[in-house]
């Protein structure tokens, strides 16, 4: 389904003469964010769970999916997400996880998100842990441009998977992508898109971070649509 999109968005693209279509709603979501970032930051601090908390905030972030809706509510889905349990709770083990992990790979979505993300980042603290975008403009999916926007490579080293899918298709991805992927001894994957390509993948590494945003995601995984899940398959 991935590769399909990407097709489109070449004939799109080639279409309109548009390289970056959703440029301005890429920018947008970015500045908006980051407006949230200070004050979320102070919040995170203060609460008794840091890491809890930055988790459920990074989680939020993935409401700002232009590919699932044409438009979207950042903070009430962010009161949401504190106020709500998680339909499958795996984090726990993702905090163990981490702490015993050599080196951590991240697989970013959107922009926007990235923010979210880069708060959560923070709070892991982790001395080797790569930020993974996009190879190149897709609906609304992160680049390097916009992971450096953000200050994300101010937390974490930054790589471009090198495909242009609004996913992480394994089989497209470039070899240094695929050296640091092979490497890594937890995978954290956010979104929808993500968890679509690397679900069949069966490996044990990948935790997935996302808001289930279709039926047939929710069905695969047993959960309601609308969902938050923090979701280790094995």
């Amino acid at each position: 389904m991935a590769q399909i999109y990407t097709e489109l968005n070449h004939e799109f693209c080639k279409i309109t003469d548009i390289s970056n279509p959703y440029a301005s709603e890429k920018k947008e979501s970015n500045i908006s964010t980051l407006k949230l970032y200070k004050d979320l930051r102070i919040k995170v601090l203060e609460s008794t769970n840091p890491f809890g908390m930055a988790l459920r905030l990074s989680i939020a972030g993935n409401i700002m999916d232009y590919g699932a809706s044409g438009s979207f509510e950042v903070e009430p889905t962010i009161r949401r997400v504190l106020e709500s349990d998680f339909a499958i709770d795996h984090s726990v083990e993702l905090e163990k996880r981490i702490k015993s992990a050599t080196k951590i790979l991240y697989l970013g979505d959107n922009a926007g998100e990235i923010v979210f993300d880069k708060l959560f980042i923070e709070m892991i603290m982790h001395p080797h842990l790569t930020f993974a975008v996009r190879g190149s403009n897709v609906l609304n999916d992160a680049t390097i441009e916009d992971a450096q926007e953000v200050g994300i490579d101010l937390v974490a080293d930054v790589i471009s998977n090198g495909y242009d899918a609004p996913s992480t298709v394994l089989s497209e991805c470039s070899t240094e992508f695929l050296k640091i992927y092979n490497e890594a001894d937890l995978i954290i994957s956010k979104g929808q898109g993500n968890f679509e390509g690397l679900i069949d993948e069966n490996d044990p590494r990948i935790f997935f971070l996302l808001m289930i945003k279709c039926d047939v995601v929710a069905e695969v995984i047993g959960v309601e649509k609308g969902s938050f899940v923090v979701y280790n398959k094995n």
